[in-house]
């Protein structure tokens, strides 16, 4: 039997836990030497670090041997589910002609399961105010979570036959419209920025309170200091970017994974659900 609704749609099951999976994200993704990656490794093979017990023989010091890309990833929890409920308990291992339908479904569900913490997230949000709007916006969130879990609790033959590019398109227009009513009513909407390429850009004088950042590049970018309020980050890229004494305490739909990516300090204000990254220290 497929997982209930109710057990995947809260935030627990929607974290990574590694010691219920099989080790996919050190499989089925492929990288490249980077500043994330300390070497090439194509889709499906193994990642010369992991272990036999399908863990990272070199975790504790992956920053420091070159893979930041890695200490910063985060599968939402989707890697445990296919280890345990899509394929039973069975390993690619163990069972090797489930390899390369698992690592595909794999990937497929990562994609699902980072929807369903999005939309928990929106769910959150429009709950905890008094929004004007948020009663319009409870049955879609409500609407559109319900699909994404039926997506997921498929088999891996459906998983990976699914179209997820309309869904997530209806999907996002729900969690935009979430977006505009929080900060709407959190001051006012800010500077539309989605998707801007601000790469290494200095954003230290501007004001970015509020602003939509839904996707935007901001690798490298200099945000000291800066107070961004109740800014959309969704998907915005924040590999490097300089957040010391920077203020994204009420932001919205921030990841942890994204937080991990940046750079920051003990003055840094992030969001209540994510934690202070080790290495900030």
């Amino acid at each position: 039997m497929p997982p209930s609704v109710e057990g995947h749609s809260g935030r627990t099951e929607l974290r990574p836990d590694c010691s219920r999976c099989f080790g996919l994200c050190c499989v089925a993704p492929a990288f490249s030497v980077s500043a994330d990656f300390a070497l090439d490794k194509p889709a499906g093979r193994p990642c010369p670090n992991l272990a036999p017990d399908h863990r990272c023989a070199i975790h504790p010091s992956l920053r420091a041997q070159g893979f930041p890309g890695c200490a910063a990833y985060d599968c939402f929890g989707a890697g445990q589910r296919i280890a345990q409920a899509t394929f039973g308990g069975r390993d690619w291992r163990s069972a090797p002609g489930t390899a390369r339908q698992m690592f595909a479904a794999f990937g497929v569900m990562r994609q699902l399961h980072e929807l369903l913490w999005y939309l928990t997230e929106a769910e959150a949000l429009t709950g905890a105010e008094a929004l004007p709007g948020a009663e319009l916006l409870a049955p879609r969130l409500a609407e559109a979570r319900e699909a994404t879990e039926t997506m997921a609790s498929g088999d891996a033959a459906r998983l990976v036959a699914l179209d997820l590019d309309a869904h997530r398109r209806g999907v996002n227009e729900t969690l935009v419209a979430v977006s505009v009513v929080v900060r709407g009513a959190r001051g006012g909407l800010g500077p539309d920025r989605r998707g801007a390429l601000l790469m290494g850009a200095d954003l230290r004088r501007q004001d970015l309170r509020n602003a939509s950042l839904r996707g935007a590049l901001l690798v490298g970018a200099n945000l000291q200091g800066l107070d961004l309020g109740a800014a959309d980050l969704t998907g915005a890229d924040l590999r490097g970017a300089d957040l010391r004494g920077a203020g994204l305490g009420a932001c919205l739909f921030v990841t942890q994974s994204q937080i991990d990516s940046a750079r920051g300090d003990t003055r840094t204000r992030i969001p209540a659900g994510c934690q202070r990254p080790t290495h900030w220290d």
